[in-house]
């Protein structure tokens, strides 16, 4: 089980802060009332973009470990959530998904580049439709029209505040504990709806 860790620092901060040493869980969330033998249970390592450590506990009752994910993080995904929706921005506003692909992922074939990138696109389209739902927004799930409305360029970070409540039940990237991804499966906008025929 993960739980959000508010950090408010940016990857290279928490690293240079060693703050997975600061991080503290004041009660198991299986147990709240306690008696359950939560216990730290050390450290695992996420290595990308930069290696840096996540504090764990083990609640010994439920035979279940839970992680404090850094806010900055994608959740059961690699990288931070700014990464992934400055990859999916660039996508928005390319010519193609090919040539964005192309010239975001250089270093491997065209058809793994375009895997990489759809990938990120179809989780942020699920977040924002997701999203949309929840509040009953009328525009599109086109990120860049969301990042127009809420005036900010590190979108993916704001909604995780704004629907911090609500973590454990959202799709991959956003939520801490997601359930199976077809189960959230919407097919993404194609290249004519984003204009990148």
């Amino acid at each position: 089980m993960q739980i959000l860790f508010e950090t408010g620092l940016t990857v290279s901060q928490y690293i240079e802060q060693r703050a997975w040493e600061k991080a503290k869980l004041d009660h198991c969330p299986f147990h709240p009332e306690g008696g359950c033998g939560l216990a730290k249970h050390g450290t695992y390592f996420r290595k990308f973009p930069e290696y840096c450590l996540i504090a764990r506990w083990y609640c010994l009752k439920a035979h279940q470990s839970i992680s404090l994910l850094p806010d900055f993080f994608a959740c059961q995904f690699p990288g931070t959530l700014n990464e992934i929706e400055e990859v999916v921005n660039t996508a928005e506003n390319g010519k193609s998904l090919e040539q964005t692909a192309a010239e975001l992922r250089p270093e491997i074939t065209l058809a793994s580049a375009l895997r990489w990138l759809r990938r990120r696109i179809k989780h942020v389209f699920e977040i924002l439709t997701t999203v949309k739902g929840m509040i009953g927004l009328k525009y599109p799930p086109i990120l860049k029209l969301w990042r127009r409305q809420y005036a900010t360029k590190k979108l993916l970070q704001q909604l995780r505040i704004q629907v911090a409540g609500h973590l454990h039940a959202f799709p991959p990237i956003l939520g801490l504990a997601p359930r199976p991804e077809s189960r959230y499966f919407t097919k993404p906008p194609s290249n004519n709806q984003w204009g990148l025929s």
